[in-house]
């Protein structure tokens, strides 16, 4: 009867993960939207990250209605979702969107976002417990 139980449990298990589309945004709620956004974020080259989620968010202060946006992202791949992040900025560029007017394309934003990005992880705070050593378990507590 404990085998039975355990195969039972793996087989759900399985059918549960697999029924899972893990390289599309969840539109079930944002919760929901952001956590698989940030899963697929991680899964995505290096290169392909910010782009993403430059998009993401761009489209999230573009639509203000909460299930407009879902409905909009919801199902959305990586690619779907960074083609109509390039036109939300386009159509704000040619309306005259202050924040855009800095950059002349799509292009030039992201690769200013990758070098910012560049530069914190450059940046990085040292921690102050680790000051004393790797093996220093004493804190200043």
């Amino acid at each position: 009867m404990k085998i039975l139980s355990t195969v039972f449990i793996f087989i759900i298990s399985i059918s549960l993960f697999g029924c899972t589309s893990g390289n599309e945004v969840s539109g079930r709620s944002i919760k929901s939207a952001n956590r698989s956004v940030n899963r697929i974020k991680d899964r995505l080259p290096t290169e392909q990250r910010i782009e993403f989620e430059v998009s993401y968010w761009t489209l999230r202060d573009s639509i203000k209605t909460r299930d407009e946006f879902l409905d909009t992202v919801g199902g959305k791949t990586p690619e779907q979702l960074i083609k109509l992040g390039k036109e939300v900025f386009q159509q704000r560029k040619n309306t005259g969107f202050k924040n855009y007017d800095q950059y002349s394309s799509w292009d030039q934003m992201i690769a200013q976002f990758t070098q910012e990005r560049f530069e914190q992880n450059k940046r990085k705070k040292i921690d102050n417990r680790t000051q004393g050593g790797a093996n220093n378990v004493l804190y200043n507590l």
